[in-house]
């Protein structure tokens, strides 16, 4: 095995060493100012390169603005609740499911929020929406998405629950488009994934209220046909009219048969009044039959409003007879009870639906934006001024540090052989730079 101490014989144990002796001298400190105060037009002229390089540098890195907007999310309870199942069961949203599950132990609506604003929903949509994968010059979505994803900035408020989302771009106004953009789309994606009570209420109603609004119409119509049909529009009503009226007919026909016998003893029978009371008479008990009708069944068909019609249709009557009243009341209060069942139904249900509603839009949370995004005034990046000094001190920290080194080298012997391995590599990179130059040259 080797020595573990061979490796520091090379050419760090011989710079080392010079350093160590160099620190033993208590004017080591001197020395390496002296050293560089000599080469001090060296250093002055790599500074003055490296600034103007450092400056022009700056100048050419793009502006970048900053547009931020802030957010006050609904409460844990009502947002929470709402979006239980839609992200437990929503495919679109990848990762997202998982939140589900925390949202009945430690996690925060305001932290379901940012999520959502990080979600692939999001920023699929702002890619879409602004041709980001274009603009940034990305020939995948995901690398876009990532692009996005870095200068897009969520941050939270432990204390009060404010999200502030922020977005960098080399356009001012495209910066606030986008800004503006993330709050549209997460309150979207919130009303979109409403899954809460109300809301499911709201739906079963309105599926109910649609199915008996037919039963209602259905029944209707089957009413106005037995009654158009059956010349019924209020039975009770007909059957007291249709009483008193056979009672007068009755009453009048027994005052003309009285006065008939009486005119039949004075004039005899073939007196001309007669033979008028005779037919008054026949007139009243014609009359009297019609109204009274046959007890006999009804047409096949008429009571339910289809297939033959019925006696009082066939003749033109514009009312049923007193004997099939009783038949006709059955089916008329039958029809009329369905007509009447389904309006109260429908009247609950319309007065449930309207609160449904209200309730609904008071559990949906809309995002409450306390700060519109606006355009930026001033760039956010890069700082110039600062990246020039850091680049320019860098530079010159490196060209001293490279002078004491070369300095400590010169120092270390020729014969040491850390040096002879280090002059050995520096040959054989130089020798391949140059094979390499020249081959390229050639071609």
């Amino acid at each position: 095995m080797s020595n573990p101490h061979s490796f520091t014989t090379m050419i760090p144990a011989s710079i080392v060493t010079a350093l160590e002796h160099d620190e033993q001298t208590p004017e080591h400190w001197a020395v390496r100012a002296s050293l560089l105060w000599k080469h001090r037009r060296l250093l002055a002229r790599v500074t003055m390169i490296a600034f103007l390089v450092s400056l022009s540098l700056a100048f050419l890195i793009p502006k970048r603005y900053k547009s931020s907007g802030s957010i006050m999310p609904p409460d844990q309870q009502s947002s929470g609740a709402m979006m239980l199942a839609a992200l437990a069961h929503s495919s679109s949203l990848g990762g997202l499911g998982s939140l589900a599950s925390g949202l009945l132990g430690t996690h925060t609506s305001t932290a379901l929020f940012i999520n959502l604003l990080h979600s692939g929903t999001v920023s699929g949509h702002l890619i879409d929406r602004f041709q980001l994968q274009h603009l940034y010059r990305n020939r995948y979505r995901v690398d876009t998405a990532k692009h996005l994803a870095r200068l897009t900035t969520v941050t939270e408020d432990k204390k009060s629950g404010v999200i502030t989302v922020e977005v960098e771009d080399e356009d001012p106004v495209r910066a606030r488009d986008m800004a503006q953009a993330y709050l549209e789309e997460l309150n979207k994606l919130v009303t979109q994934t409403s899954a809460s009570s109300a809301h499911r209420e709201r739906v079963f109603i309105e599926g109910r209220l649609h199915s008996v609004a037919a039963d209602l119409e259905r029944a209707q119509l089957e009413l106005s046909e037995f009654s158009s049909k059956n010349s019924t529009i209020d039975i009770k009503e007909q059957t007291h009219a249709m009483v008193d009226a056979g009672a007068r007919l009755q009453a009048e026909m027994l005052v003309a048969q009285s006065g008939l016998e009486s005119l039949r003893q004075i004039y005899g029978d073939g007196n001309v009044r007669v033979r008028e009371s005779e037919a008054r008479i026949a007139s009243l008990q014609h009359d009297l039959e019609k109204m009274t009708g046959s007890s006999a069944a009804l047409v096949p068909g008429a009571v339910g409003g289809s297939g033959a019609k019925s006696d009082a249709e066939d003749k033109g009557e514009l009312y049923p007879p007193l004997r099939q009243l009783p038949r006709l009341a059955v089916p008329y209060a039958d029809l009329y009870r369905r007509v009447r069942v389904q309006e109260t139904v429908y009247e609950l249900l319309t007065q449930q639906y309207e609160m449904a509603r209200v309730e609904e839009a008071k559990d949906v949370p809309v995002v409450s934006v306390i700060d519109t995004p606006g355009i930026p005034e001033k760039k956010s990046f890069p700082p110039r001024l600062l990246l020039t000094l850091a680049l320019t001190f860098l530079v010159l920290a490196a060209t001293a540090t490279l002078i004491l080194i070369r300095d400590y080298w010169s120092k270390v012997d020729n014969d040491n052989p850390g040096k002879m391995f280090a002059s050995e590599v520096l040959l054989a990179v130089r020798r391949r730079t140059r094979s390499i130059v020249v081959r390229r040259g050639v071609a």
